[in-house]
């Protein structure tokens, strides 16, 4: 990609931050931390990386199939104000919606869900553990289908903690799902604290490797790398890849960054006037 093109996805991602420490902020609800860490990887991948269904005019058109099209799965659905405002500034749904965030009869639930039949959302999801075995299941139909495009899927580091996630992780390699990338937010932290304390996963790499996957690294809060890092794990026809993705909680926000206190709770009035301050709009870009 040339430097240009990287730095708008730079900028898309500093709105995106705004949208998300505002979203939370109006509600005083949902979890700012782990949001604006992954903020990179999520514009990158819609912006950039999937191939999405689009018509004529270019303009993103969703259903629940998702054949012939790249297809994405939050499986840590509590960093729903990210999945949100990349959706909505992606052309799934009107921006302004982002305002009713976790209010009454909103479709922006707290956490991700079906029953409310928004654009870009094919799974509920916030009950951890469970997004790699939808992913493993969708890159199988894609598969049986002869449908050549991919399946993306977040996890969250914590969420490691949970047995259905060790399920699909051997279920991929041995049905041979290439079409699969895994991505894990490598934080370090959870609600609790830090992963190290609260269920040290140890070496989750070799874990992985011991399973059958591909693994690499990547630093999660870097644009470029992050692009890259995605193209080439659609590579290998036969083995899935697990990207280990290294973020800091909170990125952008330097009171929230590396803190696991700001899982799940949103800045004051006086906090919100600094994060915004730490995230200026660029040209081009404007907030909701």
């Amino acid at each position: 990609m040339k430097t240009m093109e990287i730095q708008q996805l730079e900028h898309v991602a500093t709105a995106v931050r705004r949208d998300i420490v505002r979203m939370v902020n109006a509600v005083n609800s949902g979890h700012p931390g782990g949001s604006l860490g992954c903020t990179d990887f999520m514009v990158a991948l819609y912006f950039e990386v999937m191939n999405l269904k689009t018509d004529d005019g270019g303009q993103v058109v969703f259903d629940m199939d998702a054949r012939d099209e790249d297809v994405f799965f939050l499986s840590n659905g509590h960093i729903s104000p990210l999945f949100y405002s990349v959706l909505a500034r992606r052309g799934y749904f009107p921006i302004s919606e982002l305002s009713t965030f976790r209010k009454l009869d909103s479709r922006l639930q707290g956490h991700p869900t079906t029953a409310e039949h928004l654009p870009g959302v094919r799974i509920a999801s916030g009950s951890l553990g469970q997004g790699l075995s939808v992913a493993c299941g969708a890159a199988l139909a894609k598969k049986l289908n002869g449908d050549p495009n991919h399946v993306y899927v977040l996890m969250g580091d914590g969420e490691q903690q949970e047995g259905q996630v060790w399920e699909g992780a051997m279920f991929a390699p041995h049905h041979k799902l290439g079409n699969l990338t895994a991505v894990i937010d490598l934080n370090g932290q959870q609600i609790d604290g830090p992963t190290s304390l609260v269920m040290n996963n140890r070496d989750l790499g070799a874990k992985y490797e011991a399973f059958g996957w591909h693994v690499e690294h990547m630093e999660g809060n870097n644009m470029a790398e992050v692009v890259t890092k995605l193209k080439e794990s659609r590579q290998d026809p036969d083995v899935p890849t697990l990207i280990l993705m290294h973020t800091e909680m909170g990125y952008g926000v330097d009171y929230m960054m590396g803190s696991h206190k700001w899982h799940g709770v949103a800045p004051n009035a006086e906090q919100l006037v600094t994060a915004l301050n730490q995230l200026p709009l660029t040209a081009g870009m404007s907030d909701y």
